[in-house]
């Protein structure tokens, strides 16, 4: 069984609280999420909504139409007497996804309409668009109430419409509603009625059920499912296409066209332009969901790889890590001294073990780059040479004016200088940096991300601890810095980078 995948970050997943996508951004992940990770469909804007998304829907139009893929770019629309399908056809698009009335309530109370008046305006706007040459896709819109409290009234929708020209019927938990026993219950006696029509399943996770309910529908033979990237949606969201992903192909075996090596990528992307950070346990796409941090699921992955499921980082286009902290034992170091190449003695391991302890009863995070310079620490020895140190700086904030940053630093006992502005105070500091860098032609990484913490309890004048992603010839690592000044636990985080870049502590 092939189930087909339609997603809707572009739409649903825009409505969520603060999430706005520009016309250019929109155009990239369409050409993502069609061209690389293909999905079959995508769902990329509402009609009549504003100016910039009539023209994001023209640029993915065009560039669609350009790749004889235009069937593939819909757009949600209204029972307005062809008003949304003048929008869809001018702006290039060839497809409605007409937003209906799935449960009687809506009708009477929303629409002031009786059931037999709507599917006349629904019949009304599907002859427009067959004259138009668009074709209709409709949401049920509130379907879930509608089987709980009128599901009379659902069954004569479909009865008057499941002759018309309709593409795929697409049966919304509006409200995020139902349980999987609701879900077979209802999917099951509608996909029995009419065994042949095309349904849909758009689920929506207020009660965290979102993937369970994809789970059943699919069971129960529904041919599409609507995802978004990162569960984006209104409320709790909706359904994430790397869960949904995960399910279809491990537990119940079935077909898609998606390429799940391109998820991480994608994910990562939408966390980028919306702005919502992808927390770090969420399945197959969070920092930590491919992290072993105790010390005997190391050991046992070192043994016979005991702590392995089918879930398995590459097939994600991610590595398996192994944390560092106060539970991570001799085994996590070991796994994360073989990556940096680095050898030690039995004693010293004991050693870095028990700092590495100790830094996690204090909250800190270790990263694998940190351990070379723990081993110098520890053991007094100088398995990292700081080639690089900053002699001085000064950085400088004027209102009205962009902060500036002046810097001397030392590389291999020779000093170099040099001034730059930027739009923040470490902006203007890495500008400077990468000044003397570009000078003496040196390559240096891309900074990927960057995040401040402070330990749970800390107080104003806690240690604050910078952590920095960066990114050198492809190869992603992070550096931390602690200092009681946000600034400054950046530069030093900064500084390791560079020595560990100049050092060649880093497997490219």
């Amino acid at each position: 069984m092939t189930i087909e995948l339609m997603d809707t970050t572009l739409r649903d997943g825009e409505q969520t609280s603060g999430v706005s996508f520009n016309d250019a951004e929109k155009l990239t992940m369409a050409r993502i999420l069609l061209e690389e990770l293909k999905v079959d469909r995508i769902e990329v804007a509402s009609a009549r909504v504003s100016e910039g998304e009539f023209k994001a829907v023209k640029k993915i139009s065009e560039w669609a139409s350009q790749n004889g893929i235009l069937d593939k770019i819909e757009v949600l629309g209204f029972v307005d007497n062809g008003v949304s399908l003048e929008w869809i056809k001018d702006a290039g698009a060839r497809v409605i996804n007409l937003l209906t009335k799935g449960s009687l309530k809506h009708v009477t109370s929303q629409l002031r309409r009786t059931p037999e008046q709507h599917v006349n305006d629904i019949k009304s706007v599907i002859k427009k668009a067959e004259e138009m040459d668009i074709d209709v896709n409709i949401y049920l819109e509130d379907w879930s109430n509608g089987m709980l409290d009128s599901p009379e009234y659902v069954f004569y929708l479909l009865d008057q419409l499941k002759d018309s020209s309709i593409k795929r019927f697409m049966l919304p938990d509006t409200l995020g509603v139902l349980n999987p026993d609701q879900v077979t219950e209802f999917c099951s006696s509608i996909i029995t009625r009419y065994p042949d029509l095309h349904f849909d399943f758009h689920a929506h996770n207020d009660y965290d059920l979102a993937v369970a309910n994809v789970f059943a529908a699919v069971r129960c033979g529904v041919q599409g499912i609507h995802t978004t990237i990162n569960g984006l949606g209104e409320r709790a969201g909706n359904a994430p296409l790397a869960s949904i992903t995960g399910i279809l192909n491990d537990h119940l075996k079935t077909n898609t066209n998606l390429d799940e090596s391109k998820l991480t990528k994608m994910s990562q992307m939408v966390e980028s332009f919306s702005g919502i950070r992808i927390p770090a346990n969420k399945p197959l796409t969070g920092e930590y969901v491919f992290t072993q941090c105790a010390g005997i699921h190391a050991d046992g992955d070192s043994k016979d790889n005991l702590y392995f499921n089918n879930l398995m980082p590459e097939r994600f286009g991610r590595v398996r890590k192994y944390a560092l902290g106060k539970t991570s034992g001799k085994a996590n170091i070991l796994k994360n001294l073989e990556e940096l190449g680095i050898s030690l003695t039995s004693e010293e391991m004991k050693k870095v073990t028990q700092e590495v302890i100790e830094l996690g009863d204090k909250k800190e995070t270790v990263t694998t780059e940190d351990l070379p310079y723990i081993i110098a620490d520890v053991l007094k020895s100088s398995s990292i040479m700081e080639y690089i140190k900053v002699n001085n700086y000064s950085l400088s904030l004027t209102r009205g004016m962009k902060p500036t940053a002046s810097l001397s630093i030392r590389i291999k006992e020779k000093d170099y200088q040099a001034s730059s502005t930027g739009d923040g105070q470490y902006d203007a500091f890495m500008k400077a940096l990468w000044k003397i860098y570009d000078e003496l032609d040196k390559p240096h990484p891309i900074l990927d991300d960057y995040w401040v913490t402070i330990p749970p309890g800390g107080k104003t004048d806690a240690l604050v601890e910078t952590v920095i992603a960066w990114d050198y010839n492809g190869k992603l690592f992070k550096t931390r810095g602690l200092d009681a000044d946000q600034t400054e636990a950046a530069i030093k985080a900064t500084v390791k980078m560079l020595n560990l870049i100049e050092n060649g502590n880093l497997k490219l």
